[in-house]
């Protein structure tokens, strides 16, 4: 059965080190590091003080009035900052009602509203009932941003909502293009959120798996991961829905695959057997030869065991030319974003494909001996990409890899 092709006509992103594609660009060519000390929540208890906040976050100037704000968490209002952005570099915003029927959600997530329902929970110990006021029970739940993201435009499409850990942007993203690809949707809203929380940083504190300072990947030195927040949300269209309304096509998503180690809840695999076969799958379902790859976007988190399974995976499935394809983690800029991860990468992989350039893995000083690949260390490197390889590596063994390519009207796949 001949599938459609899923093209990007659109982007939008706020995190630790941009409010915006344009910035994210720059700031990821620059090697800029977002990771500093967090001022939202009391950190004066916990091994570690940092993270990928984003700072300066005013939603009533990046969000129209139209949508009612004080019923969004902090989650809801990163993912509909970036939402706005993408459909209005899309062409479709103010969304056309004509579109509505056609047009789906698919958002990736993990905390929710947990920020507001902690904060909820701080005040009512100090003030009791009477002095506590609360948000909507509906914006506790991540699948509250589709939710709202839905309403406002009023869409009717498919929606739904993924909590697969740190592969949730990716897969949602993979679902979305699924939906295109079988024609069930015209258009997606595809991508993924999450808020820095009191519970989340305590949790990764108490498992000693983030380190004192900021995250530093493939390194020999590396004490764990960073955690961070953001949004990232791409406008995904079938190329014929594309070419007709004469929209500008930013990338291509080639493929994807999903897969599970069934190997511990928060260790991968040290064989790395999931995400070789999530890597594989992807190769299949974009029709692509793993030669074809030129970069590849890692997990990359910098904790001792995630850093080396991806590394062993990478060269298992490439073999000799591993050691010639670039790899590099950008969550050295942007923290771990968890559920928002696969999205921002994604949006990361399609900015290095439209600007011509590689981002570095900054913090890389010294060498893990067992991570021996191109990290590209410290600064970008220039270079001109077509095919690229992003990957997202989640507790449970959740795998998910995506391949993002250049569009050409012929499709990069088949010249």
């Amino acid at each position: 059965m001949k599938r459609n092709r899923v093209v990007i006509t659109g982007m939008g992103t706020v995190n630790a080190i941009a409010k915006n594609p344009d910035e994210y660009a720059g700031a990821l060519e620059n090697g800029v590091c977002g990771i500093g000390p967090i001022t939202i929540f009391d950190t004066s208890a916990h091994r570690t003080k940092t993270g990928g906040e984003v700072r300066d976050f005013y939603p009533h100037e990046m969000i129209p009035s139209s949508f009612t704000l004080k019923r969004m968490s902090r989650s809801d209002l990163l993912a509909m900052a970036a939402a706005v952005q993408a459909l209005e570099q899309a062409g479709l915003f103010p969304f056309p009602e004509s579109l509505c029927d056609t047009t789906g959600i698919s958002i990736g997530g993990g905390a929710g509203g947990m920020f507001e329902g902690e904060t909820f929970f701080e005040s009512y110990v100090k003030k009791g009932r009477e002095g506590t006021r609360f948000s909507p029970l509906s914006s506790l739940f991540c699948a509250s941003s589709g939710d709202h993201i839905a309403s406002g435009l009023g869409l009717f499409g498919p929606k739904t909502t993924f909590m697969t850990a740190c592969s949730s942007g990716a897969t949602a993203v993979g679902f979305a293009a699924d939906q295109i690809k079988s024609g069930r949707a015209d258009i997606m809203i595809a991508g993924g959120t999450e808020p820095l929380s009191r519970i989340i940083y305590g949790a990764f504190n108490s498992l000693r798996s983030v380190d004192p300072e900021y995250c530093k990947p493939f390194d020999k030195d590396r004490q764990g991961l960073s955690l961070g927040e953001g949004a990232g949300i791409f406008i995904l269209e079938s190329l014929a829905h594309s070419s007709a309304r004469g929209a500008r096509i930013l990338g291509e998503v080639l493929g994807y695959g999903v897969t599970c180690d069934s190997h511990h809840m928060t260790s991968p695999d040290p064989e790395a057997s999931g995400s070789i076969r999530a890597m594989e799958a992807a190769l299949l379902d974009a029709g692509v030869a793993k030669e074809q790859i030129e970069y590849i976007n890692a997990h990359g988190t910098a904790t001792p065991t995630n850093d080396a399974a991806e590394t062993r995976g990478i060269k298992t499935l490439f073999e000799k030319r591993a050691y010639d394809i670039p790899v590099s983690s950008t969550k050295s800029m942007i923290a771990h974003t968890l559920g928002a991860a696969g999205a921002l990468e994604g949006i990361a992989c399609i900015l290095a494909i439209i600007n011509g350039f590689i981002p570095p893995t900054i913090h890389l000083s010294k060498p893990d001996p067992e991570c021996d690949l191109d990290y590209v260390p410290g600064r970008s490197r220039r270079k001109q990409l077509s095919i690229v390889l992003s990957n997202s590596f989640a507790f449970g063994g959740n795998n998910t890899s995506v391949i993002y390519g250049r569009y050409t009207e012929k499709g990069i796949v088949h010249e």
